[in-house]
């Protein structure tokens, strides 16, 4: 093996005296060439590298495409997403290390998010008797991924499409903290063991462990209760880490669909957290790396020290739906018959670096114009554009028009039920940041840009103060502002307190204001409902999503009310066959009036 620069350095400085003497070669150099760097050419030799790819929170992104906008996907950042962009920062990596000595993980949040994972979970359903390729399972295929852990979102469609999904894949889900509810037995493999042929006549073995959010028994308790339950994930990787450790695996590596350590969304309504990677790497024993997933956050190189041992657990997160690829490069040494890591660290790798990758394009290529032609149908028309660009500080039509939808259901669900005097309200809440309704010509990608998640409706029964904390609750989403403080949109709303949009609500039916120099549980006045103000004690009726009414975001009351009525439609769904039997959206119907943020009972806007 060459000599480095410094030793070749340092050793012609002590030894030039002799160079006459072996022809330009100082003799002393000449002779630790030879012989003296053996040894130590022999443990290099026992030094070798690995490179374990991961990407997560893939949500149904193949193409660089945008469904909503049937257009290019593009953002402020310039940032592209999806496999197939991924696929040539994979290819590249492969070939720079050899594939022999390359993994591919994911850390979960695969099916669902794109109107092409929708037409394969909804239109065209994978479970069908002629059940057609899911797209994310062809491309994945076609990666050559080793494993992926379970994302919450796997469970949105229900546990037959999941499994259905899992057949198509020629790799493993994992899920060690899915547990089958009646047995609490694995209801998926917990880990998988890979080998790398590295050299020295025996293979490094990998393990990678799978572990999903605790959080999908609330968010999809339609989908899951009775069937499966999800314990802690640090709590099962104290289980299961030695387990892999005594089966061999001399490298562990998590892929965790947790994040880092973000606030949770939820609260603590389980006694485990939603966000518990970094404790994950402080407390568990055995780990090297830590895919992490979920808070969908760029995360190139975190460490953290395991408290028991004192090592350093690398962790890394890529940007979701295919925007990074995270590198997690490994240094091992081969020494007494076993391999050991000598250096983990891990970067990430920007997709829009790169073109897609071609043979991806085509594989799927069928699927993206059937599910194109589908998003551009024509539901209606609109009288006017509807944009939902100020509706996280303004009381705007397109929110109040998925209230009036949701209303309008539950008033007819209720027909002829005990329920059916009681005056109906709905929640609704700001999902998408871009959405527009254009006027004139309406098209289902529209609708569907408008309610991005595939939540049902449900219908719950609340008194009038219950109503009040429901909105005290949503209200503190808002900053509190001085009698004289500048008003920056920046910082108006979810930066003081990281409530995310999706968990900011407002209640189409009613009027009220929301004073943002009071304090939290003290901002809403003027409580009306027809014009007076809303008794204690009336009961109402509130058209929530499946999400909310399962305790998603924590909202006091709605997870135990009376259930008045629930179905298994996707709001989604409802609006679009809510606009095709009007056959147009007319905002006078529905906008307007109410809330307004004040200030002092004077309006902000």
């Amino acid at each position: 093996m060459p000599l480095n620069r410094r030793d070749f350095v340092a050793r012609t400085a002590v030894t030039a005296a002799g160079a006459a003497l072996t022809g330009g070669l100082p003799v002393a150099l000449a002779t630790e060439a030879s012989a003296a760097p053996a040894e130590q050419r022999g443990r290099e030799k026992k030094k070798q590298t690995f490179t374990v790819m991961g990407t997560t929170d893939l949500h149904g992104r193949v193409l660089n495409w945008d469904y909503f906008t049937d257009a290019e996907y593009d953002d402020k950042a310039h940032n592209d997403v999806g496999l197939a962009k991924i696929a040539t920062l994979v290819k590249q990596i492969r070939a720079e290390k050899g594939c022999e000595r390359t993994l591919l993980i994911d850390a979960g949040d695969t099916i669902q998010g794109t109107q092409l994972a929708y037409y394969y979970a909804r239109v065209e359903p994978i479970t069908g008797k002629r059940a057609p390729k899911h797209p994310m399972a062809v491309a994945m295929n076609a990666l050559r991924y080793d494993a992926a852990a379970l994302g919450n979102h796997e469970f949105n469609y229900g546990i037959p499409l999941l499994r259905a999904f899992e057949r198509q894949l020629d790799f493993p889900l994992l899920g060690a903290n899915a547990l089958d509810a009646k047995n609490e037995r694995p209801a998926f493999p917990p880990y998988v063991i890979k080998e790398l042929h590295l050299g020295h006549g025996r293979a490094l073995r990998v393990g990678i462990l799978g572990l999903t959010n605790p959080g999908i028994a609330i968010w999809d308790k339609a989908n899951v209760a009775g069937q499966m339950v999800f314990p802690g994930i640090v709590e099962q990787a104290k289980k299961y880490v030695p387990r892999l450790r005594s089966a061999g695996a001399e490298v562990v590596v998590v892929a965790a669909h947790t994040g880092a350590d973000e606030p949770s969304s939820w609260g603590d309504q389980l006694p485990w957290g939603e966000n518990v990677a970094a404790e994950l790497a402080a407390a568990v024993p055995g780990i090297d790396a830590i895919l992490v997933g979920h808070a969908h956050k760029e995360i190139p190189q975190r460490l953290v020290t395991n408290r028991e041992t004192g090592k350093t657990v690398v962790l890394s997160e890529p940007l979701a739906w295919g925007q990074r690829l995270t590198c997690f490069d490994f240094e091992v040494e081969f020494e007494r018959g076993r391999w050991a890591v000598t250096s983990v660290t891990s970067r990430v790798l920007n997709s829009n670096t790169v073109p897609e990758d071609r043979e991806v394009v085509r594989l799927i290529d069928a699927q993206h114009r059937k599910t194109v032609a589908y998003v551009n149908q024509v539901i209606g028309t609109s009288k006017a554009e509807l944009s939902i660009a100020e509706a996280r500080f303004k009381d705007v039509p397109i929110i109040d028009l998925i209230g009036r939808v949701q209303a309008d259901t539950v008033k007819a669900a209720l027909v002829g039920t005990p329920y059916a005097a009681l005056p109906v309200l709905a929640q609704a809440a700001p999902f998408n940041r871009t959405a527009v309704i254009p006027a004139g010509t309406v098209k289902l990608r529209d609708a569907a840009g408008l309610y991005i998640y595939e939540n049902t409706l449900e219908a719950r029964v609340l008194t009038g103060a219950q109503i009040k904390d429901y909105l005290e609750y949503s209200a503190k989403y808002f900053a509190q502002l001085g009698p004289n403080d500048p008003v920056d949109l920046d910082t108006l709303t979810n930066q003081a307190n990281n409530t995310p949009d999706y968990n900011y609500d407002s209640i189409w039916g009613l009027s009220y204001d929301i004073d943002l120099t009071q304090p939290v549980g003290s901002r809403i006045v003027n409580l009306s409902f027809e014009g007076a103000a809303v008794d204690p004690a009336k009961q109402f009726v509130l058209a929530v999503n499946n999400y909310r009414a399962n305790g998603g975001g924590n909202f006091p009351h709605v997870a135990k009310a009376t259930v008045a009525w629930s179905n298994s439609e996707e709001i989604r769904n409802t609006m679009i066959t809510w606009v095709k039997a009007k056959g147009g959206i007319d905002p006078a119907e529905f906008g307007g009036g109410t809330w307004r943020l004040v200030r002092n009972g004077v309006p902000l806007f």
